[in-house]
């Protein structure tokens, strides 16, 4: 299934942290398809706290969207990401947008994302890829939704 997970990362080396969590998902979770550009964004949510980097990745995975979770999640808590407060400053977050057009709502578990289309962070690196597809939920393409969204947070492409 063709799933699009976002990265962020807003302490220590982020490139670095970004680029390690991609090798893992290669490895655990699928093939990585396409990667976007890193783009710097503000913080979202509890803005006193670092700019983040922010990166959507396409991965054609076998594993169950609960695999997916458990594998993201490892891969969070191996490079050291602690959950002290929503929305927080973290070394590394793993999100999953979409598991290709699946509707899924569990206490564990809300594909799509539930604030996918809320978060300009979210849309611009998810519009480099796919800005055509269609959320499941809404039925607009990422570019409609990218056009519709009231958050108007800066996202910058990330240059090193």
């Amino acid at each position: 299934m063709k799933t699009f997970l976002l990265l962020g990362a807003n302490l220590g080396d982020r490139v670095a942290t970004l680029n390690r969590a991609v090798d893992l998902i290669a490895g655990r979770v699928g093939d990585v398809l396409q990667r976007s550009k890193l783009y710097e964004t503000a913080p979202w949510g509890v803005t006193e706290q670092p700019a983040f980097l922010n990166q959507v990745l396409a991965v054609e995975t076998e594993l169950t969207p609960e695999a997916v979770l458990a594998q993201t999640q490892a891969i969070e808590q191996e490079l050291g990401r602690v959950r002290h407060e929503k929305w927080g400053a973290r070394v590394i977050d793993i999100d999953i947008l979409y598991y290709d057009q699946l509707i899924l709502r569990t206490d564990q578990l809300s594909i799509p994302h539930p604030y996918l289309h809320q978060r300009r962070f979210t849309l611009v690196p998810l519009a480099e890829l796919a800005p055509d597809f269609i959320h499941p939920v809404l039925q607009k393409t990422t570019t409609e939704l990218l056009l519709n969204c009231t958050d108007k947070s800066e996202v910058m492409i990330f240059n090193f």
